[in-house]
């Protein structure tokens, strides 16, 4: 597995309007509600006490004992697993941070990476279930007692702070079932590709237990009883009979059990009467399942809703995009270095310096097919907005060298622009604002999201849309390849499913050059907040399309995707002999065959937008 450098989004606005706990819960009495409500609360309540007491009773006792009996040590740590489970569709959807302290990715995170002022940034130490399993997996160390009795504490302390705000908070029927679908799209993305047990695996099987958890909470409602039952029942015994990691077929599972029990909720869903919150989230409150056309909200990670994407705005966009008068010397145009036919990239290990110098730019340039689909922007994660990524090319002297004061007496001055600016922003006669400049570029990109791939069309119901070879590559990419973890479905970027909310940088070490086995120096995140568990970290970009986008990382290094495979097969810098005490990418071979990695190549091809 990738172990994971997060960043926490904390836009106020975005925070807000997405509607997930994030912070420390602020408890007040709630009791109103209806029976079902009650019982369902009653019935998480009891399935967290039962968890804290094993943990004490159970997990605790073992490493207290004078031996440790490292056999029934993982017993009762894989048992600790999959009680939480049971609670997992709670505590993620109604307290998502309480949860990440309970089975929370075992590397240092960062707090306050909002970028207004990255100096406050600071790097926190992760604990939790998955801090444990690298404790006691692959094999256990007695000089570790002590920490693990800690980190087990720590696991208790947190599980009081959960049960604290389920007993004061009243559970909703809209919120109960928006969650369970949400639950179902968190085992399809991440439960059942190892992403939260990389060293135990167990992953099938702790599905199984969610699934089974909300089977019982679902069985609640009215409507549909007959057909939602059976396919939990179905989807759960597929997990418990095929629930060997690397031979499970995803695939399957997604398409004939999962993809169906999301649809189903989703049905209760609409059939609730009574109001319901809508969230401006990326993942649209009322999909049937994470395939659906239109499934994700473009908008989502817009400054607000002045800034949301509309067809007069794009086609403004798509103009000034075009437009060399942008750049200081009247030149290079954004399509210059983002060229359609290319994905939206040029071709180029590097793009040249604006001024004719043979000087390169520092990184490769990305692809804005779907770049709206995710919380930053650049490698370094420094933007958090395409309007703010917007202002930093035009304004970059290597890049555009342009100034926005000089773009808006530009377009003031042309009467096309002030015709098209006043039909996207209503003008009139009145003044055109840099803002507006970025915005309308910004729109013209966000126009240009396209989840309508192949693949797409195979997950939609069309079982010939993928060949043998995809689909099995498809497989790998979602487990033993362990591609999944850090590419994450539907999107394949990296933005953390089910909510989309959090961005995720990898430390992989890339060489700087194909002929030796040299780091590059390129500190990438580190530069920005100053962490050092973050030096030489980049944002994961998205495989959609990858067959247009080469070269491959941050520095163009890679000009095939089978070099790239290689370099993960080997285990990334590590397999060169590049020694990175914080790398992220797991340094273990993988162990693909030739064959395997062609598959998953064939997969990622199966990406490409139509």
């Amino acid at each position: 597995m990738c172990k994971k450098v997060v960043v926490f989004i904390l836009l106020v606005a975005i925070v807000f309007t997405l509607g997930f706990t994030t912070g420390q819960p602020v408890y007040t009495k709630q009791k109103e509600g209806n029976a079902r409500e009650h019982l369902i609360q009653k019935e998480v309540l009891g399935q967290m006490l039962s968890f804290k007491t094993y943990i004490k009773d159970t997990l605790l006792a073992e490493v207290q004992k004078g031996m440790v009996d490292t056999l029934r040590l993982r017993r009762a740590f894989l048992t600790t697993r999959l009680l939480f489970k049971k609670f997992e569709w709670a505590s993620e959807y109604f307290t998502a941070d309480l949860s990440r302290r309970l089975n929370g990715p075992p590397v240092e995170e960062v707090e306050n990476a909002d970028l207004l002022d990255p100096s406050l940034a600071r790097g926190v130490e992760p604990i939790g279930l998955q801090v444990i399993e690298e404790l006691i997996y692959p094999t256990y160390d007695n000089s570790n007692r002590q920490k693990l009795i800690r980190e087990i504490e720590h696991l208790i302390t947190n599980t009081d702070y959960l049960i604290s705000y389920f007993e004061d908070h009243q559970l909703e029927d809209w919120r109960i079932l928006d969650a369970s679908k949400l639950e179902v799209f968190r085992i399809i993305s991440l439960g059942i590709t190892g992403f939260d047990n990389a060293l135990s695996r167990n992953s099938m099987i702790e599905s199984s237990m969610a699934l089974g958890s909300l089977q019982q909470i679902l069985l609640q409602y009215e409507g549909r009883k007959e057909t939602l039952p059976l396919m939990l029942k179905g989807a759960i015994k597929y997990l418990q009979q095929h629930a060997e990691f690397e031979s499970f077929d995803r695939a399957q599972f997604i398409t004939q059990f999962a993809n169906n029990i999301s649809t189903e909720i989703a049905q209760l869903e609409r059939n609730l009467p009574g109001p319901k919150i809508r969230y401006n989230r990326m993942l649209r409150q009322d999909v049937n399942t994470m395939f659906d056309l239109n499934a994700f909200n473009v908008d989502a990670f817009s400054p607000g809703p002045k800034f949301h994407f509309s067809n007069e705005k794009a086609v403004l966009g798509e103009k000034l995009f075009y437009d060399v008068a942008l750049s200081g010397t009247h030149t290079r145009s954004c399509a210059s270095c983002h060229h359609p036919d290319l994905a939206f990239t040029d071709g180029l290990n590097l793009q040249v310096d604006i001024h004719g110098s043979g000087r390169l730019l520092k990184r490769n340039t990305p692809t804005l097919l779907n770049a709206a689909l995710q919380s930053n922007y650049f490698y370094d994660m420094r933007s958090l907005t395409l309007e703010d990524q917007i202002y930093d090319v035009i304004g970059n002297k290597q890049e555009m060298d342009g100034s926005v004061t000089d773009i808006v007496q530009y377009v003031s001055s042309d009467k096309i622009y002030r015709s098209l600016f006043n039909k996207a922003f209503n003008t009139a006669d009145g003044p055109i604002s840099a803002e507006q400049v970025s915005n309308a570029i910004a729109s013209y990109i966000r126009g240009l999201t396209k989840i309508n791939s192949r693949f797409d069309d195979y997950m939609r119901g069309d079982k010939n849309a993928l060949s043998k070879s995809e689909v099995d590559g498809f497989n790998l990419f979602m487990g033993k390849g362990k591609c999944a973890t850090c590419h994450f479905l539907p999107l394949f970027n990296g933005v953390t499913p089910p909510k989309f909310i959090q961005s995720e940088v990898e430390v992989l070490g890339v060489p700087k050059s194909m002929k030796d086995s040299v780091l590059d120096s390129d500190l990438g995140y580190y530069d920005i907040i100053g962490v050092d568990s973050y030096k030489y970290a980049f944002k994961i970009p998205s495989v959609r399309n990858v067959r247009k986008t080469a070269p491959y990382m941050h520095n163009g290094i890679y000009r095939t995707l089978d070099e790239v495979m290689e370099f993960y097969n080997n285990g990334g810098g590590a397999g060169l002999g590049i020694k990175l005490s914080n790398q992220t990418l797991s340094d273990e071979n993988l162990h693909l065959s030739e064959k395997e990695m062609k598959d998953i190549i064939a997969f990622m091809e199966s990406l490409e937008s139509q």
